[in-house]
């Protein structure tokens, strides 16, 4: 149930739902969750910067120059 004093946290996790369903839905990748899954399982390991992060996902995704159609 929501009451009035839960409502402004509940507006922000709406908020964030809704932010990150819509970077899904475009494939622009989360480096907040990326981030938070590096800490918690991989601590010993350097995280990527953004711009690696970034770069590594449109690889991922298009294949880094393979030519390949759809």
């Amino acid at each position: 149930m929501v009451t009035l004093a839960t409502l402004p946290e509940t507006g922000r996790y709406i908020a964030r739902s809704v932010r990150q369903s819509l970077r899904l839905m475009v494939g622009l990748p989360d480096y907040d969750t990326y981030l938070s899954h590096m800490a918690q399982t991989h601590p010993d390991r350097a995280p990527m910067s953004y711009e690696e992060f970034f770069r590594e996902r449109l690889e991922a995704r298009y294949g880094a120059g393979k030519g390949r159609c759809c």
